[in-house]
This record gives structure tokens, C-alpha cells and sequence, in this order.
């Protein structure tokens, strides 16, 4: 069942031991089916530089497991109340990434002092409030707080991306811990001014319709 999705989400898993290195068993990747509306997600509490295709658990909106020998991830509610919430998401990935939970653990959201910020995200990257693991309420404070943005710290938790792939997600993970990298190390340096709203707009909207290939 969906062997594709299951394959592309395990593919992602051990690269999120990459950014940062040592994570080994700490976040997870998910993928919706767009037809099945179904949901691919990883298992719970394994290495992700095991992972395989076959460990790769399948489940309903509702949360019940379709195919799957594993047990799911403990963030299983989370996923799937944004994907019920939002149903032009089929990607979320959730990391610990050092230096934007390090934002999320001051609860301080990551500003805009970067155009490649102001590309990607078109505003700062805020930050949730608190919420219990291992339920739907996490999901219910991304959904409500995430906005038009593709990525949200959790207060004292981490990092949630969202995108139309898990590809999607993935690479904005990528580069919200490199962008929250980058502004912890200038922070240090002194005052950082944020880029004004009116130029923050205008380098969001080319990065949205100029960047990349076009046909």
C-alpha cells in the first residue's frame, strides 16, 4: 500500500540526522496520500539511519493504523489535526534542530533580519504556545498559529514545517535551522534590525513568483 509515499518518507528520515547530526531517533516525517487521503508517517522511536520503506506505518485521518507492523509516531494526533484542518497540506516533518529550538525553548520567534527570510517566509517565524505531547493539541496550536507560513516553533518544544509534499517540508526545515542559525550568531554580535514589512512583502512576492525555473 502506497509504496511510493512509503519509500520518499523513509528517504527523508535519516536526513534529518543531518541537520543537526545526533539527532537519531528525535522527530518524524509525514506524507498524505492526495487520492486515499491516507497518511504515511514513521514509526516510533527507531534510529532513522534504519529505516526502510517496510517500517513505514500507514493510517487513517482518524488515526487508525491501515497497514503498518511498527507502532506510530508519539506526534501521530499532530500530523493528522493539521492534515484534517488543512487539506492543502500532504507534507509535515517535525525536528528538535538545535538552534531554532532554541528559539522555541525562549519563546522568541525567529525576526526577520535576513532577505532569505523575507523569501522564504514572508514574516518572522512565530512561535506557538506551550501544548501537551502526545495528543491533538499541538496541532490545534499550529493550525491556529501557523497562518500563511510553512513553519512554526512550539514553545519549549521544536519544530513543525508543513509543505504540499514532504520534500516540501523537509527542505523548509533545512532552512529554518539554517536561518535560526544564522540569526542566533548575529544576536551575539549586537542589535539586528528586522527588515521593514513594506520590503519584507516586496522580496517575498518576487522570491514567490521569480525564483526558479519558470515555464
Amino acid at each position: 500500500m502506497l509504496e511510493d509515499l512509503k519509500e520518499r518518507v523513509s528517504r527523508l528520515n535519516p536526513d534529518l540526522d543531518q541537520y543537526p547530526p545526533g539527532t537519531v531517533t528525535s522527530g518524524n516525517v509525514s506524507a498524505r496520500d492526495p487520492g486515499t487521503k491516507l497518511v504515511v508517517i514513521t514509526p516510533s522511536g527507531l534510529p532513522h539511519d534504519q529505516l526502510t520503506a517496510d517500517d513505514m506505518v500507514v493510517v487513517s485521518l482518524d488515526g487508525d493504523v491501515v497497514e503498518g507492523r511498527l507502532k506510530p509516531s508519539v506526534d501521530t494526533a499532530t500530523h493528522l489535526h493539521i492534515y484534517r484542518e488543512r487539506p492543502d497540506l500532504h507534507g509535515v516533518v517535525h525536528t528538535h534542530s538545535p538552534y531554532a529550538t532554541a528559539f522555541a525553548a525562549s519563546g522568541r520567534s525567529i525576526p526577520v533580519i535576513l532577505t532569505a527570510m523575507a523569501d522564504h517566509f514572508g514574516g518572522p517565524i512565530m512561535v506557538a504556545p506551550y501544548a501537551a505531547v502526545g495528543g491533538a493539541d499541538i496541532g490545534r496550536q499550529i493550525v491556529q498559529h501557523l497562518g500563511n507560513s510553512s513553519a512554526i516553533l512550539l514553545k519549549h518544544h521544536g519544530v513543525f514545517t508543513v509543505g504540499d509534499s514532504p520534500e516540501a517540508a523537509f527542505k523548509t526545515a533545512v532552512i529554518v535551522e539554517n536561518m535560526a542559525k544564522t540569526c542566533f550568531i548575529a544576536l551575539q554580535l549586537g542589535e539586528c534590525k528586522e527588515i521593514p514589512d513594506q520590503e519584507v512583502a516586496r522580496t517575498h512576492k518576487r522570491y514567490q513568483e521569480r525564483y526558479g525555473q519558470r515555464t
